[in-house]
């Protein structure tokens, strides 16, 4: 297996990563004291503020970004393009992302912006490299 293809394995897994973020103050605490409530838990997270609203919209748009980043992936592949660049382009979305995640939760939208807007251009990247 290809390193780009572990990066698609983390890819798939930073939204998760977002969620229990979102959700990890919430853990531990009973329903009825404000505490995660598994019954109804998109409800849930739509009621949260701060941080964990911000965590919560981070894993939104993680699961956004990974359809044009599994596609370049495979795709590069597919045409078979150069391994270590696709590789590189690979580690190099999934380092945006991760940069995107805590300038997400910093509260910091214009840097965020930008990197996402590296994100999706490292996914497009892959088409051509």
């Amino acid at each position: 297996m290809t390193l780009a293809n572990y990066c698609l394995i983390v890819a798939c897994l930073l939204p998760v990563l977002s969620a229990a973020l979102a959700k990890s103050r919430g853990f531990g605490k009973r329903r009825r004291e404000g505490g995660f409530d598994n019954h109804d838990p998109r409800a849930w997270l739509g009621r949260q503020t701060g941080w964990q609203a911000r965590a919560n919209a981070a894993q939104a748009n993680g699961f956004e970004a990974l359809p044009l980043f599994i596609a370049g992936v495979l795709a590069a592949q597919q045409m078979h393009h150069d391994q270590s660049r696709i590789d590189l382009l690979a580690m190099a979305f999934i380092a945006s992302r991760l940069v995107f995640i805590a300038l997400y939760l910093a509260d910091l939208p214009s840097l965020r912006s930008l990197v996402w807007a590296v994100g999706v251009a490292l996914s497009i990247g892959l088409f051509f490299v």
